[in-house]
């Protein structure tokens, strides 16, 4: 069953059929509405779309460099993902070539395009280090928050860390909430956060659901009636499943939103791994979700495409063992971790990208 495509490309329907014409940042303009939820359940698949080709190693790049709590553009350019690229290029261009170009008697040398700029970040740790730097987004806020004591001393939060022990704590709080909205640091940001927060939810799961899973298991036919929980206990069946919400203020439904939903189903499976939990589901809550207007025909062919079946999600063991045994860290250092098995798409669709 594949409902998420067919939400997605509602989603495109609506905007062509209800969106108001609207100005931008970045002087494209936007076909707009306001206010979307999408709902995805776990047990019907990965969510990723098959009505184009996704660039899945790019997603995985991108989520893994924000659990590392990384905001340097360098990681990502080694692992060849560039959907930073621009961002990097115009902070670079608007400190340092704009006011190259307008003042002559600055001495030196100014780097002239996108793609210099970035094989410079390849080859030039220093400059890397300087240019590369996008400022205090996803990774410090979600692993490196910087808060203050009661005596007014800093003090560093990791939020990511925190969550996963107050799932294992207290499954139950209302609290497990990640904020990437930090007030006091969005001017030092080259993109304030458009994905800006998550929380998740668990739940027990009835004894005839932790019996379906052990039956996946086992393979006995038995019925539910046969074991007690304390038999699935055994086994180390999983008592609770765990959803994710995450709320987005702005949406680039043609290119982003599908990043998204990839990327926040991932980090449910891993934060569900990561304590012994069941994915259940993912809720996109999105605020200002829009169609560049570049990007109008592309919607409009992949609106007639029919959805694939979904694929399935396979980590790596060294993965699994590493984020049992040692934690989070440990296990994003590793090699390969993500696999999508059974993946059939449509062929991609290109489309400009607006920064």
């Amino acid at each position: 069953m594949n409902n998420i495509d067919k939400q997605y490309q509602q989603l495109l329907q609506d905007i062509l059929d209800y969106g108001v014409e609207k100005k931008d940042r970045t002087g494209t303009g936007t076909k707009s509405i306001f206010g979307y939820t999408i709902r995805h359940n776990m047990k019907e698949g990965f969510p990723l779309l098959t009505t184009k080709k996704m660039a899945w190693k790019t997603m995985v790049t991108e989520l893994l460099w924000f659990l590392r709590g990384d905001t340097n553009i360098k990681y990502l350019v080694e692992n060849g993902c560039h959907i930073w690229d621009g961002d990097a290029w115009v902070n670079y261009k608007r400190k340092v070539l704009d006011k190259f170009i307008k003042d002559t008697t600055i001495s030196g040398h100014a780097i002239t395009n996108q793609q210099d700029f970035i094989n410079k970040i390849k080859t030039d740790d220093k400059f890397a280090r300087e240019w590369g730097n996008l400022g205090p987004i996803y990774g410090k806020q979600w692993r490196n928050w910087d808060g203050k004591l009661n005596g007014g001393d800093d003090v560093y939060i990791d939020q990511i860390q925190n969550l996963i022990n107050e799932l294992k704590t207290n499954p139950d709080s209302r609290r497990l909430m990640v904020s990437a909205w930090n007030v006091g640091e969005l001017d030092q940001m080259v993109l304030p956060p458009c994905h800006y927060g998550f929380q998740v939810y668990t739940r027990e799961l009835s004894h005839t659901e932790r019996y379906w899973l052990y039956n996946k298991i086992s393979g006995d036919r038995c019925t539910p009636n046969c074991y007690t929980e304390e038999d699935f206990n055994k086994h180390n069946i999983p008592t609770r499943a765990i959803s994710l919400m995450w709320n987005q203020r702005s949406v680039d439904t043609f290119l982003g939103l599908p990043f998204n939903i990839a990327s926040y189903a991932l980090l449910l499976e891993i934060l569900a791994k990561a304590v012994q939990m069941i994915p259940d589901q993912l809720i996109g809550s999105l605020g200002d979700v829009h169609l560049y207007s570049n990007h109008i025909e592309q919607a409009k062919e992949q609106i007639q495409r029919e959805p694939y079946e979904l694929p399935t999600l396979k980590m790596n063991p060294i993965f699994l063992a590493n984020l049992e045994h040692k934690g989070l860290d440990e296990a994003i250092n590793g090699q390969v971790n993500f696999e999508v098995e059974g993946y059939q798409s449509h062929p991609s669709i290109k489309a400009p990208l607006s920064n």
